[in-house]
């Protein structure tokens, strides 16, 4: 081993009887026996802490010659090792100089014992020399000045931009998880363990998250346990600047009715600061800025303001420089938001149409099973026969040959159940007996207002009316995750409304409606005309589902129905 600026060695295994910290030139260590050179390149220096579900070293990398920060994890719960090993990928894929560096291959575990009886998880990551905004605080009893709090603002949401950038929310920002350089003061943001990705083209149409809750600074949603984006980091941060400028509690600052914050009598502070961080501790996440950038931006043009009063003309070109730098980023993070929506529009329109070509296929088949069945086996004569017997005061009107058509919009319906199942589109459940089974209910039903509607010469009215009733149970039969009513109501009405705007349009024909289901013999038109109208069925039916999932209740979660 090479000698280190440190002396000694502390070893890391929790189960060790003597961790503390032993000659340099150990290799093993004297109270368990395990190896104090971690994963071959990596020697314990220093404990310096223990919170949550892990320890933290100062470690010594003989391959890059440095001192580095080492977590190692002791809770062994499944969920521990899920945050674990999440925080390990976050930071991996982030290089920013307000994010510590964590190099690929820094997270491995760690063999314990002679033989190994344990795997220990361990990450590695650049070592932060400096203090945190916690420990700031402390020396400035009354408040820290509105200055400093305010280019930690603009450096921490410059951190927060490249994070929902790369679909990452830290969802645990505070004064102790916010750190300064020592030499440069840079703000970094420490401690991923809870960071979440997120997807931009689900986000806000997923249900709940993992709780992950800090008295004081989480928001209302991620206490509840829903579903969080962005915002709850601008809520977070809002919440740390207030409790930096005043120096007071957070719960001493709570009105205790309201929970708002009664903060701007608590210190002397400028009234565009003081706007845009209540406007980031608002309770509904839709009144926050909607971005990091439109936090830089308010910054930015506070700080010209004051420049321009104040300021002596050689630093009007570091003004205009940053000007410049702004205007970069809005122009790139533009570009990246349209690609991404670009994208977004991509995907749904690509499940929107294998959700319709499955439908439809579905649709199809089914008509095509359920004509044979009811055309070319005595099935349809048989069931004819025992329903007309069973049930005689059910329709009285219809005659025994209508009875026999019946089976066809049954299988119908559990072929379009099945074939919008096994498209799997809308984030829905593979629920494939109990949308067939739905389907069966719903276009049996169907076919029974169908046949009054014949009987009473109100094809024309009410096929609308026909189709919409028919979809309803299949829709609540998919298993879509959530707003499964809405989603229900939109197919409903837009099946009813596009198919009875077909018929007022004259594309569906009122002759040929009423001669399509009953047919006395199994000619190829009629199985024609059969397997076209359910698969325009089945096809509309996955495009109102598309309408609904990726327009209507993205939506409605917009306006705060969740």
């Amino acid at each position: 081993m090479q000698q280190s600026v440190t002396q000694t060695i502390h070893c890391i295994n929790p189960d060790c009887p003597r961790p503390y910290p032993q000659p340099w030139g150990n290799k093993f260590c004297n109270g368990c026996g395990a190896s104090l050179c971690l994963n071959n390149r990596y020697i314990p220096l220093q404990r310096l802490g223990s919170g949550g579900f892990a320890t933290i070293y100062t470690v010594w990398d003989l391959q890059r010659q440095r001192e580095q920060v080492l977590k190692a994890l002791i809770d062994n719960s499944p969920k521990a090792l899920q945050l674990f090993e999440q925080e390990a990928a976050v930071l991996q894929g982030l290089k920013h100089p307000g994010i510590p560096r964590v190099e690929q291959g820094s997270y491995f575990l760690l063999s314990l014992g002679n033989p190994p009886q344990r795997l220990l998880p361990c990450l590695v990551m650049e070592k932060i020399n400096g203090q945190t905004l916690d420990y700031v605080l402390r020396q400035y009893p009354q408040g820290c000045p509105e200055a400093l709090v305010r280019d930690w603002l603009y450096q921490a949401a410059e951190i927060l931009q490249e994070l929902h950038r790369s679909g990452i929310i830290h969802r645990d920002l505070k004064p102790s998880n916010l750190m300064l350089r020592e030499q440069t003061n840079q703000l970094v943001a420490i401690d991923f363990g809870g960071a979440k990705q997120i997807s931009w083209l689900t986000l806000g149409a997923r249900g709940n998250s993992t709780r992950l809750i800090s008295p004081g600074y989480s928001p209302p949603e991620q206490m509840a346990g829903e579903a969080v984006g962005p915002a709850a980091d601008f809520y977070a941060l809002g919440r740390t600047m207030i409790q930096l400028l005043t120096g007071e509690d957070l719960a001493d600052l709570e009105d205790p009715v309201t929970g708002e914050l009664q903060w701007r009598n608590r210190t002397a502070v400028t009234p565009a600061l003081a706007n845009l961080l209540d406007e980031m501790v608002c309770t509904e996440p839709q009144e926050r800025p909607a971005n990091a950038l439109k936090i830089q931006r308010r910054l930015a043009a506070t700080f010209k303001l004051k420049r321009k009063s104040h300021s002596a003309p050689a630093s009007l070109s570091k003004v205009s420089a940053k000007a410049i730098a702004t205007l970069v980023g809005s122009v790139v993070a533009i570009i990246r938001l349209v690609f991404r929506t670009l994208i977004s529009i991509f995907l749904a329109c690509l499940d929107t149409t294998w959700e319709m070509f499955l439908g439809g296929m579905g649709a199809a088949t089914g008509a095509i099973a359920g004509f044979t069945l009811i055309s070319w086996t005595s099935f349809g004569d048989r069931f004819a026969n025992w329903l007309s017997w069973h049930l005689p005061l059910l329709l009285p009107d219809v005659q025994i040959a209508a009875w026999r058509v019946m089976p066809l919009f049954a299988v119908a319906g559990l072929g379009t159940g099945w074939g919008l199942t096994l498209a799997g589109g809308f984030s829905q459940e593979r629920r494939p007996w109990i949308a067939g089974l739905m389907g069966i209910f719903g276009y049996s039903i169907g076919w029974l207002i169908w046949q009054e509607s014949v009987s009473y010469a109100l094809v024309e009215r009410l096929l609308g009316v026909v189709t919409a009733i028919a979809v309803t149970p299949l829709a609540l039969g998919l298993g879509l995750p959530s707003h499964y009513l809405v989603h229900t109501l939109v197919a409903a009405a837009g099946t009813g409304t596009i198919f009875g705007s077909l018929v007022w349009l004259g594309l569906l024909p009122t002759d040929i409606l009423i001669n399509i289901f009953s047919f006395s013999d199994a000619s190829l038109v009629d199985l024609i005309y059969s397997v076209a109208f359910f698969s325009l069925l089945g096809v509309t039916m996955g495009f109102c589902l598309g309408v609904s999932s990726y327009l209507v209740v993205p939506i409605l979660r917009r306006l705060g129905w969740n």
